[in-house]
Order: structure tokens, then sequence, then C-alpha cells
């Protein structure tokens, strides 16, 4: 068999799970099966009887089940990524592969009418680690927050504070149930109150009740996002495509290619043609438009902005919405495949294995602010992390709470602050780490270890291509746990000094690497605990 067929198939190197099964597993022979009518062992068997492998760096080459190709890598060879990591620093983990590419991440996107609320903070935490660990592979980030400051939602947050401002006068008010029934809202009553008296009697909800209403949330939801680290290059007001005409010529253009059709008094799109089962309105019969306009328009100054990906992070009420904006921005000529939707689930809060009963209208909701009051924002951005999004998540507070190794927060920060430990203990008894003898670290658990940190790479990079936080936590557990065991049976001090040297590089190289991912989730690293 000729190695040239290898270039006419789509295979790929992957990381085993088990280190049994070596360090990259090749499908390629797989691949081949079917072209070459032969059984995918046999022809793995060919291919690697016609590799020219460097002995220094690969040990072994083998197969397994049904034609995987695995490769295992010298002890030296890998032993080197010491060297290497504690040369990198926290340039570790970082690559080039997308740079010179633009990406622009919307997060969180909720519109000022009332305090963040824990549901959001999970699209909080996961959009910014997200736009981190794009960063962290070449993209330059524009971290964007999309808002709505106009519409009935801001009128009724309007009103409820002029009738809360009125209540104050005296006034005895018939308070609607579907009003915002939080106690901010009385808080900005008041304050209008102090600054106002009763000049605002006759002053229309939308005036200064709105405006101040809007100051007040927005200033609340940047202070909640600042408390987690979390900042943003811009925030798109949705009013400004109808300021700018966006609007306008984002209809033009769908009369122009036939998309859209007047029925009932109504604009209807033409989804049925662009692969969405069935049309839909995008302009009532008010002359109000649907969701879907603004949000193809806003879409589409994303593609006038040439970002080369746009990630959006929804939450699930946008499940059955958002195929609508995609098929419009088809509709239009623009390559959808750009966008990445990341949808989460919903937040459960548990404490002592109950569920903490919440409702939003009632505003009985917990805030995001009372969660990082609770547990801190390390806890906070962590617990959020370490769950798939794709998955409902329960959040423990029971855990969270908890300044022990059953908290996985603490357990990957005690790992980092005992190494800490261990440098400044090592120091003082004049033993310095050296990558000189690593071939010294012959152990099963040192190997292990090595193993692990080889790892890191490879998993950055496919957690940032897959937008999969929870990938870093898991391996950041995965690495804390090898570390543990191996300082539990191979010591430093007491060894040989030579061989103390070797293992203090190793336990240098693991704190580099805990610092950099924790780094990337948002959580801190500390010396001391």
């Amino acid at each position: 068999m000729k190695l040239s067929y290898l270039s006419e198939i789509d295979y790929s190197f992957d990381t085993p799970k088990s280190d049994e099964h070596g360090d990259l597993s090749c499908n390629a022979a797989m691949m081949l099966s079917k072209r070459l009518k032969k059984n995918p062992r046999q022809i793995a068997d060919e291919i690697i009887s016609n590799l020219d492998v460097d002995e220094d760096v690969i040990e072994k080459v083998e197969i397994a089940g049904p034609g995987f190709i695995n490769f295992f890598f010298s002890h030296n060879y890998k032993a080197q990524i010491v060297n290497q990591i504690l040369k990198e620093k926290s340039n570790f983990g970082r690559s080039n592969k997308h740079k010179g590419q633009k990406a622009n991440v919307e997060f969180v996107s909720a519109n000022p009418t009332g305090p963040l609320t824990v549901g959001h903070g999970w699209g909080a935490v996961v959009g910014d680690t997200v736009a981190n660990m794009l960063e962290s592979i070449g993209y330059t980030v524009e971290r964007e927050y999309y808002f709505n400051n106009a519409g009935r939602q801001m009128r009724v947050l309007g009103d409820s504070v002029k009738l809360r401002y009125l209540e104050l006068l005296g006034n005895k008010i018939d308070y609607p149930e579907d009003y915002y029934q939080g106690e901010y809202i009385k808080d900005i009553a008041v304050k209008l109150h102090d600054k106002f008296g009763d000049k605002l009697t006759e002053e229309d909800p939308e005036g200064k009740f709105k405006e101040k209403a809007e100051e007040e949330i927005f200033n609340e939801i940047k202070d909640t996002l600042s408390r987690l680290n979390i900042t943003f290059d811009s925030f798109f007001n949705e009013y400004s495509l109808y300021e700018d005409s966006k609007i306008e010529e984002l209809l033009s253009m769908f009369e122009e290619k036939g998309l859209s059709y007047k029925k009932d008094d109504a604009l209807w799109m033409k989804f049925s043609e662009l692969g969405v089962a069935e049309d839909k309105v995008i302009v009532k019969a008010t002359g109000e438009p649907t969701y879907r306009l603004p949000d193809i328009a806003y879409h589409k100054t994303k593609f006038d902005r040439n970002y080369d990906l746009m990630v959006d992070l929804f939450g699930s009420d946008h499940t059955a919405t958002y195929p609508d904006v995609l098929a419009g921005l088809r509709a239009i000529d623009l390559d959808s495949d750009k966008v990445k939707v990341l949808i989460h689930q919903f937040v459960t809060i548990l404490e002592d294995g109950e569920v903490i009963k919440m409702s939003t209208r009632k505003a009985n909701y917990i805030t995001l602010d009372q969660l990082i009051d609770d547990v801190g924002s390390d806890v906070v951005r962590y617990f959020f992390n370490m769950r798939n999004i794709s998955s409902h998540m329960n959040f423990d507070l029971t855990l969270a709470k908890k300044q022990s190794d059953e908290n996985p927060v603490f357990y990957l920060q005690y790992a980092h602050a005992r190494i800490c430990s261990i440098i400044r203990t090592v120091a003082e008894e004049k033993i310095k780490s050296s990558v000189k003898n690593l071939n010294l670290l012959l152990e099963e658990e040192e190997k292990q270890l090595i193993n692990k940190l080889n790892q890191y790479e490879d998993e950055i990079l496919v957690a940032a291509e897959n937008f999969e936080p929870h990938r870093i936590c898991t391996y950041l557990q995965e690495l804390a746990t090898a570390f543990h065991k191996f300082y539990t049976f191979r010591r430093i001090l007491g060894s040989e000094k030579k061989l103390a040297e070797a293992r203090m590089a190793l336990a240098e190289a693991t704190k580099t690497v805990l610092q950099n991912g924790l780094g990337i989730l948002g959580v801190s690293a500390p010396k001391r605990m």
C-alpha cells in the first residue's frame, strides 16, 4: 500500500482517553478501509510497516481495536514538556492558529429592566470564558452587549417607577401584577423623589422615569459584571438600527429578492423558502417589527464589521427562534456558518438538597449579586464553567460554600497554593528546580503527571474551537489529582539532589499550567490558602 493514499482521505489524530492507548491515536486505516476494500487492521499494519519513525520521539506504534494506530512518545521526549512550560510560562498553551482573525462574542444582552439573575450569570460567565479561549488561540476578540431600551418592556419599566413615585407622594395606587415588582423599582423612585420632590407628577413615564431607571439599572448591571471581571468592548443599542435606517435597508433587500409579502395588513417573510418550516410575520399590522427583523439587521452589522467568527450566547428561550435569524442572513447572501449560536439551559439553585423556588414576575429570584455575596466570584465563575451548557444546571449552594476538597474550586486552588508552599519550603533548603535531569523522572506517578501536562495544549485548542469551557475544568481536575498523587508518593525534600531538582521542575511546571488554565476560566490562583 502506498502512503500517498493518506493524502486523499480526511483522517485525524486524537488524544486517547486512556494512557494505555498511547499519546496519539489515528483513524487513517478505518478511513481507507472502504476505498481499499481491506480489513482496517491489515491496512494499519501496512501503514506502520511503511512509517519511518524517529525512535527518540516515538517509542512504539501499536494497532488497537478495529484499526486505530496508537503512537507512544518516548519518556525523554515527553519529559521535555516540563522544559517548554517553564520557558513559555504564561504563554504556554496559547497558539497563533487563528492569528489575524476577528471574533465577536455577544453575551448577557439583558435589557435594562432589572438586576441580573443567576440565569444571566451562566451566560455571562460562559460568554466571557469563550472570549478568553478564543483569544488564547489567536483571535482578536470583541465582547459585545446588545440591548433594547425601547418597546413595551421599557414603557412598563417607566410606568412602574412612576407609580412607585406617586405612592411616595401619598397617592393610593392600583399597582398591576404584571409590572416590575422588585425593591429596586422603589429605590429608583426614592432617588427621583429626593431630587425632584413632587415636580414629576405630570411627567410622562417614558421621560425622566424611564431614563433614570435605565441609567440606574445599567450601572448596576455593569457593577455586577465587574465583580466577575467581565467588561464589554461595545454596547449595541437596538434602537440605533432604526436611527441608522438599517431596518429599512433590510426590508428593501427582502423586497428586491421577492422574499416578503403582505398578508392581513402584516408583512410576512418567506421563511418556508429558506429552510424553515413556515412563513412568519416580520412586521405586525400595527407597524411594529417582530424580534426577527432587528435581530437579522443587527447580525448584518456584524458582517459589515468584518468579523470572521460571530458567537451568540443565548438562554434556552431562543432555541426555537435563532434559526429564523440565520435563515434571514442566508437570504441576503451572508455566510451563516460564520455565526455560532450557543444555547445555555436553565439554572436551579439548590441548598441542602432542596430547590430554592424563584419567580421573576414576583421578583423573589436570586440575583447574581446575591450569589456572588454568598460564595465569591471564583466559585461562581468555576461552577458556571464546569457544566456543559446543553444540560440543565443544578447550582449546589451547600457544596459551593464548602472549604474542603469536596468543592472543586477549593481542590484546584489548593493544588496551586500547595505547590507555592512547596517552592517556598524547598527554597529554604537551597534546592532549585532544574531541567537537566528530567530523564530521572521514571516513577509511575511522575510519568502520569508528565502525560497530563502534555495534554494541556491540545485540551485548550479543542475546548476553544468547540466552545466548551467545561473541558478545561475537567482537565484541571485531572491535573490536580495527578499532582496530589505524585506529591503523596514522590517527595522532593529528602530525595537525591538531582532527582529533587527534577521533581521541583515538574512541580513548577504543574503550577504554571494550573495558573494558565484557571486564568482562562477567570478564576484566581492563590499562593496561600
